[in-house]
C-alpha cells in the first residue's frame, strides 16, 4: 500500500538514514535537515511515533529516563518507505503565497507591484544565502541542490519580471 507524502514517510527516512533515535532527537535532527522541505514541530512528530509503533513501522528499541523512548525503523518501515520511494507519484500540486500574490499583483499600480517583486527577490535571495552556507555532501545532498536551484530560479523570474515592470 503506497502512501502519500507525509510525516510517517519523513520519519521513517530520518530512521533509516541516521539510526534510532528518541522524538526528541528526531525533532532535532528534522529541524537541521528536512526541515528546508517537510515542516513538523514536536507536537506533530511524538503522536506521530506512537501510530508508527501501532501500526508496526517502529519499534520502541529502549526506554530511558522520563520515559524517553529511541525509536528503530523495522523491516515493515524499511519496506514501507521503499515502496513509497520507488512507486510514489510526487503531487504536482503546489500551495505558494508567492504565487498567489504574483497572481494577484495585476491588481496592483506599478511602483506597488514593483515593491511586491523586490521583496519576493530580497527574501528568496536571503534564502539562497542560507542554503549556500549549508554542506552539500551526505545525507540530504539531492534535497538541498534541488532547493538551491528553485531559490535561484525564483531571484532570476523577480529579475526579469522587475525589467518587465520598469520598462513598461
Amino acid at each position: 500500500m503506497l502512501i502519500g507524502m507525509s510525516l510517517r514517510i519523513a520519519l521513517l527516512g530520518l530512521l533509516r538514514a541516521k539510526g534510532p533515535a528518541s522524538g526528541y532527537d528526531l525533532a532535532k535532527k528534522f529541524e537541521h535537515s528536512i526541515d528546508h522541505v517537510w515542516q513538523a514541530g514536536h507536537t506533530q512528530i511524538y503522536p506521530e511515533l506512537v501510530k508508527m509503533a501501532a501500526d508496526g513501522l517502529v519499534t520502541v528499541e529502549a526506554e530511558g529516563a522520563r520515559g524517553r523512548k529511541i525509536y528503530e525503523i523495522t523491516p515493515e518501515g524499511q519496506r514501507v518507505l521503499r515502496e513509497w520511494l520507488l512507486g510514489h507519484e510526487p503531487s504536482m500540486t503546489v500551495r505558494s503565497e508567492t504565487a498567489l500574490q504574483t497572481f494577484l499583483m495585476p491588481l496592483l499600480d506599478r511602483d506597488d507591484a514593483i515593491a511586491v517583486v523586490e521583496r519576493i527577490r530580497d527574501r528568496f535571495e536571503r534564502r539562497r544565502a542560507e542554503l549556500d552556507c549549508e554542506s552539500t555532501t551526505g545525507f540530504g545532498r539531492y534535497a538541498l541542490k534541488l532547493g538551491l536551484a528553485q531559490v535561484t530560479a525564483t531571484v532570476q523570474w523577480a529579475d526579469e519580471v522587475l525589467a518587465d515592470l520598469r520598462r513598461d
